[in-house]
């Protein structure tokens, strides 16, 4: 288990090495250590009293990185990402701007879903495969 990436939510690796390839579990935006979540803040009701979706998605594909790097592989070497959002009419736009900074070359190919929940109150979570 990583110091520098979120704990897992249930019995699951963060990362699995297959012959040349990197699966990277749903990751979110959580932080290491502290499970922040950056661009939110919830009251004591779990109402949110900041949102800030693009501090999340920075946060998630930072996550990412330092996946893929801990692992032998990096940013550069993704073949395939699902994209898991709760409000896909909310979000989606803003995402594919922030997404297309990341992936100006080269991108991988990508699937995008809009889910009902995640296991914690984050908006995003990506699924990733990629070369080593």
């Amino acid at each position: 288990m990583s110091d520098t990436l979120p704990k897992p939510m249930g019995l699951y690796p963060m990362t699995r090495k297959a012959g040349n390839l990197i699966f990277v579990s749903g990751m979110g935006p959580r932080e290491a250590g502290t499970d922040n979540i950056p661009g939110l803040e919830l009251d004591k009701y779990g109402n949110y009293k900041t949102f800030d979706f693009e501090k999340q998605v920075h946060s998630v594909f930072k996550n990412v990185k330092t996946a893929l790097d801990e692992n032998g592989s990096g940013w550069d070497k993704i073949v395939d990402v699902t994209i898991f959002l709760v409000n896909m009419k909310r979000d989606f736009l803003t995402f594919n701007k922030i997404y297309a900074e990341y992936f100006k070359e080269n991108p991988p190919c990508r699937t995008t879903v809009e889910v009902t929940a995640l296991p914690s109150p984050i908006a995003i979570e990506l699924k990733v495969i990629a070369t080593i």
